[in-house]
C-alpha cells in the first residue's frame, strides 16, 4: 500500500482532523528527487503504525503548497493535531524521514 493521494478538498478531513500524526509528501511527476524519495515514502506507508502517510501532487494541488509555504519539492510535513509539526525539504534517507515522525 503506497501513500494515499489527498486533494485540497479532502485535506481537512484526512489530514487536519486525523487523530494520529500524518506524514504528507508534496511531490511532482517531473521532479527527480521526488522520484528518489517516493519509494522510501511508500515503504514507510506500508509499515505505518500509529500514523498515516499521504501524498499531494504539487501540480494538481497548488493551493495546498501556498497554504503551507511549500516552495521546493519534495517537501515532507508531519501534521499533528491539525498543525504542521516538523518539515523536511529535498531528498533525505529513510532514517531521516522516520525521525520526523518521532
Amino acid at each position: 500500500m503506497a501513500a494515499t493521494k489527498v486533494t485540497t478538498a479532502e485535506f481537512e478531513e484526512k489530514v487536519l482532523k486525523s487523530d494520529v500524526p500524518v506524514l504528507v509528501d508534496f511531490w511532482a511527476d517531473w521532479c527527480g528527487p521526488c522520484k528518489m524519495l517516493s519509494p522510501i515514502v511508500n515503504e514507510i506507508a506500508d509499515s505505518a503504525d500509529g500514523f498515516k502517510v499521504m501524498s499531494v501532487n504539487a501540480d494538481e494541488e497548488p493551493e495546498l503548497l501556498t497554504r503551507y509555504g511549500v516552495r521546493a519539492i519534495p517537501t515532507l510535513i508531519v501534521f499533528k493535531n491539525g498543525e504542521p509539526a516538523k518539515q523536511s525539504v529535498g531528498f533525505v534517507p529513510k532514517e531521516q524521514v522516520l525521525d520526523l515522525l518521532k
